[in-house]
């Protein structure tokens, strides 16, 4: 079956779009499942504080490659089969790393974990060419708000399921099963989709290179990202670490329902797009990447372990999920206006220079907290979103 009779036959599907939302949030959450359970791991597998952001950053990494190197596959070999390729290896290494008990091991399958969940990338282009010209955007938009959802769920889940069965080796092994639960569905459901013969992979892989040389605006939405993503990830990399800690002693349970409230801030993303398109994206920029430095200042609000301190802390949760979920929808309208033709490529870029910075900002984090506490790793948390917005200041485009 040719591209353009797929796109046709799977157009009238409802239930199409629902399931690759939910398909996108399942994966993604695989990226995020281990952040608030840092302590817990880092302790089982004798890693000293100062390096315990590995457990999130390598995962990270691993994303990062994916995006470069597996997602631009997409445009060369069929869709479905990579797709349940890469569930397929996420399920493998989610199972190692339920059942690690060194470090080693673990860390390397939470490197594979991120390489394997890019099939998010190649499930919202797929999902762009199934559907036809008219509801495009809308089924993009709807499949990309499952994927929010699934970052902002799979914290409070992990934490939750930890709490309730008093080991953090459950919930990798829970989702392994969901993840072999997935791919028979979508090999039963997806239809086939074979792209268009064209350039080679390798000729693909110089082109990205080239569209990062020539795309100013690529760039900097991707540097504007890359520092809301990066304290996104320092933010929730250290606060189960701090609330877990003297200040707070708080139980596995109580840092999921803290991290829950955290869903609040995924409602930007439509709001986003909406005030995007109609001319404000340079305002909502400025206002994501305010919001997202405020929201550290808010933080310190109150003294430490005092109910001022707990609320100031869940406020900024709440505007820091909301910046990041609002500069990124902004930051992707902007690149896919560049070339229709190179929207995928695009957008992994994109997804990979944020990510890095979501990499580091894990690593930068746990650093920081071992070193200085909160106050230490606030501070840089409010750094990087302001120096971001005094970067902002000097586009005059």
């Amino acid at each position: 079956m040719t591209t353009s009779a797929t796109e046709r036959a799977a157009a009238p599907a409802t239930w199409i779009t629902p399931l690759l939302a939910t398909a996108c949030g399942m994966i993604v959450a695989n990226l995020y499942y281990a952040q608030p359970l840092i302590g817990p791991i880092a302790r089982s597998l004798h890693l000293s504080p100062e390096i315990a952001g590995l457990i999130v950053t390598l995962t990270q990494m691993g994303y990062c490659v994916g995006l470069v190197l597996l997602v631009p596959l997409g445009d060369l070999v069929e869709n479905r089969k990579l797709i349940l390729t890469l569930i397929g290896g996420c399920a493998v290494a989610l199972t190692a790393a339920a059942l690690a008990t060194h470090a080693s091991v673990f860390l390397v399958a939470g490197c594979a974990i991120g390489l394997c969940s890019v099939a998010v990338q190649v499930l919202v282009p797929f999902a762009a060419h199934l559907a036809p010209d008219h509801i495009r955007g809308r089924v993009v938009g709807n499949v990309t708000s499952g994927l929010l959802m699934g970052i902002m769920l799979a914290r409070p889940v992990s934490s939750l399921m930890a709490g309730l069965t008093g080991g953090w080796h459950t919930i990798f092994a829970v989702s392994a099963v969901a993840m072999v639960l997935l791919a028979l569905v979508l090999a039963r459901k997806l239809p086939r989709r074979q792209p268009a013969r064209g350039v080679s992979y390798g000729q693909m892989l110089a082109s990205m290179a080239h569209l990062l040389r020539t795309q100013p605006v690529l760039r900097r939405r991707a540097l504007y990202q890359a520092s809301m993503f990066g304290v996104f990830s320092l933010f929730w990399t250290t606060v189960p670490l701090y609330l877990a800690g003297p200040a707070f002693r708080m139980s596995q349970t109580g840092i999921a329902v803290f991290a829950l409230v955290g869903v609040a801030g995924a409602i930007a993303a439509p709001m986003a797009g909406r005030y995007a398109d109609r001319g404000h994206s340079r305002q909502m920029t400025a206002i994501a990447l305010a919001i997202g430095a405020g929201s550290f200042l808010l933080s310190r609000v109150g003294a430490e372990g005092s109910m001022t301190s707990l609320l100031a802390l869940t406020v900024a949760a709440i505007l820091l999920d909301f910046g990041v979920s609002a500069n990124l929808v902004v930051g992707q309208r902007a690149i896919f206006t560049l070339s229709a033709e190179h929207r995928s490529r695009l957008n992994g870029l994109y997804m990979a220079i944020f990510f890095l910075g979501g990499a580091t900002g894990s690593w930068l984090g746990a650093w920081a907290f071992a070193r200085g506490g909160w106050p230490l790793a606030s501070w840089i948390g409010f750094a990087l979103p302001a120096l971001a917005l005094l970067y902002f200041r000097t586009d005059r485009h």
